[in-house]
């Protein structure tokens, strides 16, 4: 007698896990760091970073759960990767309009900007063609060390930091420009292996068409 399939969630049951529940927190809460980024005074500034600090530790809160409790799910699967790409394009375009950005800041902004449109659209070429194409680590270094990027252009403002004895002003607005222009280059170069990655697995499934065929 065969045993019983697991019954598979539905998409209703997955929508309100704690996982999920914390990915859809974290799409809510960009509104509320932007509004603070608008006041744009050092304590709003300050209350901007803690909350941001608060949506991107949720992003390792609710992937840790997920992957602890078995729910992984599609919904999740969808929502965890849209919820970083929202919090991060979302915050950078909003630094741009407030002119906290240099000339070369906005076109790294632009460029990213295009590169998240770019990959979006291979992965949905990929799918129509039964192409998996399974996230890159430079793609999540990317999203990392952009959000650390993030993190010091909220800060903005310059700040001393005491070593004991020694101190020294640590300008978080050139730090975190230095940090997004480095993010760039490894967003450019995951692009280029996603586009590796997409003609190899499109080359694979042809041949195999082709030997099925002969």
């Amino acid at each position: 007698m065969e045993e019983a399939k697991p019954k598979r969630p539905s998409i209703r049951e997955d929508a309100i896990n704690l996982p999920n529940l914390l990915t859809m927190l974290r799409i809510a809460l960009i509104p509320g760091v932007l509004w603070l980024l608008w006041d744009g005074t050092p304590r709003a500034n300050f209350w901007a970073t803690i909350l941001y600090i608060g949506t991107a530790l949720t992003d390792l809160i609710d992937g840790y759960l997920a992957r602890k409790w078995g729910q992984i799910s599609v919904l999740g699967k969808f929502l965890d990767p849209l919820a970083d790409k929202l919090l991060v394009m979302a915050t950078l375009i909003f630094l741009t309009y407030l002119g906290r950005m240099p000339f070369l800041g906005v076109v790294a902004v632009i460029i990213m900007l295009a590169r998240e449109l770019a990959i979006t659209a291979l992965r949905t070429i990929a799918m129509s063609e039964g192409v998996v194409m399974a996230a890159m680590r430079t793609g999540k270094d990317k999203t990392a060390l952009q959000m650390v990027a993030i993190l010091m252009l909220i800060v903005h403002q310059r700040y001393t930091i005491y070593f004991g004895f020694y101190e020294t002003e640590f300008d978080f607005a050139a730090a975190g420009l230095v940090l997004l222009y480095l993010s760039l280059a490894l967003a450019l170069f995951s692009a280029g292996e996603y586009f590796k990655l997409f003609v190899d697995a499109v080359d694979a499934k042809e041949e195999r068409l082709t030997q099925a065929a002969s």
